[in-house]
């Protein structure tokens, strides 16, 4: 199979970028064609308010060159990732004018708040969900912290609402967990459309020793990302684990303040991936404590696959995915007092890690590893096939 892999990477790398790529790795070894096309938000600062913001609604290149990529390489498949902002909806269009359908991966809430996140002032927002027009995110700066770019996003929204393009110009729609899903039925996405496929981790990094007996955190240093209230449950425990904190973000500096004021954290910034994994590999424990609505949670399927067990927030897809005290701990979101007193447990249980490692790596053997998301993925791919095909006969 061809299979045309779209995507607007970010300037600061994260999970969709690796998912990204992971899956045209996982797509290539299974001998099936990939011809990846993106774009970098890298361009955005080149590109005037103007024309960015006509290229967000409707980005007229892309357009053509999609088309063009299309046809000379015979494209069975159009897969979106991420066309926001600087591809544009318009590949849903060119796709549908060359006859090929069209999966788009839903790695956020991108289609139901201009922001993305679900999230406004430091907890969860849903006043612009099923809204036809995003106002109240432009009276918020929303995105970004600016009305021009929250305006833009909203009027993308807004334009392709009205053209039906999210009803009517993809033909599935791959959702991460039945949380998200319902999320997105309830915007107004037509839930006929809407798959579940959970992310993966490939290749399989294999179970790590978890030897350095240290808690874990990687990711951005943002107010969702739950850093603030990681922060304050390690001034409660006073040192009694140590702390890792791999990531960089709009916090990095409250951050740094606060590990030099609180014993046993260490902030390492942005790490190579091999590096990253290593610490992953030797970890006690893997800590989420997110305060939005992740639409799934690749560094809870990257901690199962080394056999690490995760404390994370009860909140949405992220407790959907831990079993308490069987894959891990559930701790009630933004509360330090109830994540300290969460990892106070797993110091005082040490026996009950080796059962929980074991159970980890079996949620990721039965769940996320590569070959069971390829036979997921390929499943989506040929029922969209088949509908192509039964509109043509």
């Amino acid at each position: 199979m061809n299979i045309l892999l779209v995507h607007n990477s970010y300037q600061q790398p994260g999970g969709e970028d690796r998912v990204f790529q992971m899956e045209a790795d996982l797509l290539r070894s299974h001998s099936h064609r990939v011809i990846p096309y993106q774009s970098h938000n890298d361009d955005v600062a080149s590109s005037g308010r103007a024309a960015l913001f006509a290229k967000t609604i409707w980005n007229r290149q892309s357009y053509s060159e999609l088309r063009r990529v299309i046809r000379e390489n015979e494209i069975d498949l159009v897969h979106l990732h991420n066309t926001f902002p600087l591809i544009s909806p318009s590949a849903c269009y060119a796709a549908a004018a060359e006859r090929v359908p069209v999966v788009q991966t839903l790695h956020n809430y991108r289609l139901l708040c201009p922001a993305a996140t679900l999230y406004r002032e430091g907890r969860i927002c849903e006043t612009c969900v099923g809204k036809s027009i995003t106002l109240p995110a432009v009276l918020h700066s929303c995105y970004r912290g600016s009305k021009a770019a929250s305006f833009a996003s909203t009027a993308m929204l807004a334009s392709h609402r009205l053209a039906g393009t999210w009803q009517h110009k993809v033909s599935a729609y791959i959702a991460l967990t039945d949380f998200a899903r319902e999320k997105f039925i309830e915007g107004g996405l037509p839930g006929g459309k809407i798959r579940v496929k959970p992310n993966f981790i490939h290749p399989d990094p294999g179970i790590g020793p978890g030897a350095g007996k240290y808690a874990l955190f990687m990711g951005r240093l943002t107010p969702e990302k739950g850093v603030r209230t990681l922060l304050d449950a390690w001034k409660i425990l006073d040192g009694a684990m140590p702390l890792e904190i791999a990531g960089d973000g709009l916090l990095a500096q409250e951050t740094r303040a606060a590990a030099a004021q609180i014993p046993n954290i260490s902030l390492r910034g942005w790490l190579p991936r091999e590096h990253l994994q290593e610490m992953i590999l030797n970890a006690a424990v893997v800590i989420v404590p997110s305060e939005w609505y992740e639409p799934f949670g690749l560094t809870i399927a990257e901690a199962f696959a080394a056999g690490v067990p995760v404390i994370a927030s009860r909140l949405g897809s992220l407790a959907a995915m831990i079993r308490h005290r069987e894959t891990g701990l559930v701790f009630e979101p933004g509360s330090a007092a109830d994540l300290a007193a969460q990892a106070r447990w797993l110091l005082s249980n040490p026996n009950e890690l080796p059962a929980m490692r074991v159970n980890a790596r079996r949620e990721f053997e039965e769940n996320y590893t590569g070959e069971r998301n390829y036979q997921l993925l390929m499943n989506i791919y040929r029922d969209v096939q088949k509908g192509r095909d039964a509109r043509k006969t």
